[in-house]
């Protein structure tokens, strides 16, 4: 039977100031809980963190580049020295795409340096802890442009398929030392990220239902957490068609800029 994760009590978000990461962070809010919240945004990070100590929780936040591999190696030590975590939750990210003036080789690897090595950079200093203590569990913010490569959003899409590969193998690895990895393919989901769309979301989820989702299918430690289902099922029908198919059906889609 597959081990269950049904009650975390010191959690790590990055991304925590907005969309998902903030989602998730009042949705865990509560006595007894010790949330670690980073961000970029100082004014909105602080925000989150005093809605969730008025629940009870202990709150810390810090302002960090989850790109800054030192200074996130140091805070998630320093974490983990003084509460063991239990859930970690690699959810900071940002976007781009193919409009406008078209993505660039300096957007490109902002996207990757955030997206991938951000992603990394939270995951490894925790790892180690975790395989000694038996026990720990990954969510990994993916999307579903990670399903098949996206022409609106070239480099978003590549990272977001890099992190949906990265946990779908680091699960099963990690699986053996009772450590869980959930990867997360969300669609449209209102966050700072969305709000710069111009043109139509269909299906587009508040955050707070979707971290509500996540939640659930955290605590059983769901290896895939992909919805809304019918964007889910589209998604993973694309990616299985040839090119010569699936181009002129993405080639309609709207541009992001």
């Amino acid at each position: 039977m597959a081990k269950r994760f049904p009650d975390p009590r010191s959690i790590l978000i990055t991304g925590a100031s907005s969309g998902i990461g903030e989602g998730l962070a009042l949705a865990y809010a509560a006595p007894g809980r010790r949330l670690a919240l980073s961000g970029r945004d100082r004014e909105r990070l602080e925000g989150v963190a005093e809605r969730c100590a008025g629940t009870g929780a202990e709150v810390e936040a810090r302002v960090i580049d989850v790109a800054d591999a030192d200074a996130m190696q140091g805070w998630i030590d320093a974490l983990d020295a003084a509460r063991p975590l239990d859930l970690v939750i690699a959810n900071a990210g940002v976007s781009a795409g193919s409009g406008g003036g078209g993505e660039d080789a300096a957007q490109t690897r902002r996207l990757f340096s955030v997206n991938v090595d951000g992603m990394i950079n939270t995951v490894w200093p925790a790892l180690p802890a975790m395989r000694q203590r038996g026990h720990g569990q990954f969510a990994l913010l993916a999307s579903m442009a990670a399903y098949r490569g996206l022409l609106t959003a070239p480099a978003y899409s590549a990272t977001k398929a890099a992190v949906k590969a990265y946990g779908e193998a680091l699960g099963p690895w990690l699986a053996g030392h009772g450590i869980g990895v959930s990867v997360i393919c969300p669609g449209f989901v209102e966050s700072r990220i969305t709000a710069t769309n111009r043109f139509p979301m269909p299906m587009l989820m508040d955050a707070g239902t979707a971290a509500a989702i996540i939640r659930a299918r955290l605590a059983r430690n769901a290896a895939r957490i992909s919805f809304p289902w019918p964007m889910a099922l589209m998604a993973w029908t694309l990616a299985t068609l040839p090119p010569a198919l699936a181009d002129p059906i993405l080639a309609r889609a709207p541009k992001k800029d």
